[in-house]
């Protein structure tokens, strides 16, 4: 489910640098903490899918699946196939069509819903067991900022389609809350199987799931743990056939084995660049580039430039304590990127001093030897001293009362 579903229900808390494995390795997370799992291999290679396969005895049936960041891998399709050819999950009944699937799966672009036009490269598959669904259910748990507390969203209606059902039919998807000071009561068991439509054994193995998913989402600081689907099998047993995990970047140096699993070929570039400089950037997909601090400005920095007519091509907040080689290193990612026409830097300082902003931008700027519009807006603290360093670098730098002179100037210089 996406963020924008999601907050239908709670207002998911997102610090802009969370971090995302894969399913695979998410299965392996939770295995650690009990969680029911199919059985399953990782697999980067042909040799090592059918390896994998091979090592799945007792198993008539296999499932091939993609592993991206992205959610509807199993509706999606691949560059360079057929319209009609199956998506990035696949269910094949021998050895052999592993084989045949890993090949055609493996190095291609898929695109889905969720990541976009451009699609995700497929750089490793998971070959797992297959399972024998009965029902498939949903259910999640993550941080709701406005209560301070876990949220767990569960619907009887899972599966890929989970989004329509929120869209069309939300009264079937229910949420409730367990305060971290408190953890899990009995009566959140019996809430979850209610949601669920579990009795009996079933609902006792609801009761057990959700304190095994607890124990992991507050063990490694995750920001979201997403099931989908729960699945019951023939044999009366609740199980995890799919997983999406995020986890809270901040909280990443107290978990060293989490991040050994990070996949940076999942990751831009010039986030990943950010993250060594402790700034929190996103690439967007317009023309002009922002250098903020503070998210909230920052938030506003975007709006008004699409107010003025114009797109931004990143949000980047460098912080309440930047240093001039912070402010160096963050002019650096957005002239990395081709799309960037403009520059706006709007600054208020507070914490953050208005003559060390300056200092950067004038070393950023001659160091990279920049070559389009730049306008900046500073206020606060030493706004004068950094007004005068932008005035004597005989640099092309145009300054700007305010923010809407700022947006009105750079849109205006990037527009022509």
């Amino acid at each position: 489910m996406d963020a924008q579903v999601l907050r239908t229900f709670v207002k998911p808390s997102r610090s802009g640098n969370d971090m995302n494995i894969h399913e695979h390795q998410a299965k392996a997370v939770l295995k650690e903490f009990g969680v029911n799992v199919p059985r399953g291999f990782a697999a980067f290679t042909v040799e090592e899918a059918v390896k994998g396969a091979k090592a799945l005895k007792g198993t008539k049936v296999f499932v091939v699946k993609s592993q991206i960041h992205a959610g509807g891998r199993g509706k999606g399709k691949f560059e360079g196939l057929p319209a009609a050819a199956k998506g990035g999950v696949r269910v094949v009944k021998s050895v052999d069509e592993v084989k045949q699937n890993a090949k055609e799966m493996l190095g291609r672009v898929l695109v889905t819903h969720q990541t976009g036009p451009k699609g995700r490269q497929v750089n490793r598959l998971y070959i797992e067991e297959g399972a024998d669904i009965q029902r498939e259910l949903y259910l999640s748990l993550l941080v709701d900022r406005e209560t301070s507390r876990v949220s767990v969203v569960a619907s009887t209606e899972g599966g890929m389609d989970i989004e329509d059902v929120a869209h069309s039919t939300p009264e079937k998807i229910i949420s409730f809350s367990i305060d971290p000071a408190t953890g899990v009561f009995a009566h959140h068991g019996r809430h979850l199987s209610q949601a669920l439509g579990l009795s009996g054994d079933l609902a006792k193995q609801a009761a057990t799931l959700l304190n095994q998913l607890y124990a992991a989402f507050m063990a490694k600081d995750m920001e979201m743990l997403e099931i989908n689907p729960l699945i019951v099998t023939g044999g009366g047993e609740l199980k995890v056939l799919d997983a999406k995990v995020s986890f809270d970047g901040n909280a990443l140096y107290r978990h060293p084995d989490i991040v050994a699993l990070r996949d940076t070929t999942e990751e831009d570039a010039k986030e990943i660049e950010a993250s060594k400089f402790d700034l929190s950037y996103i690439a967007l997909d317009g023309e002009i580039g922002c250098m903020v601090n503070g998210a909230g400005l920052a938030m506003a920095t975007l709006d008004i430039i699409k107010l003025y007519g114009a797109e931004p091509a990143n949000f980047l907040d460098v912080g309440g304590g930047a240093s001039k080689e912070k402010v160096t290193a963050a002019f650096k990612i957005i002239t990395a990127d081709p799309n960037v026409k403009g520059i706006l830097v709007n600054i208020f300082g507070g914490i953050m001093r208005c003559d060390i902003i300056a200092e950067g931008v004038v070393a950023a700027a001659r160091e990279i030897g920049l070559t389009v519009p730049l306008v900046v807006r500073l206020e606060g603290t030493n706004v004068q001293q950094g007004k005068d360093i932008l005035a004597a670098s005989g640099l092309a730098i145009t300054p700007a009362n305010d923010l809407a002179d700022a947006a009105a100037k750079i849109v205006k210089a990037v527009k022509g």
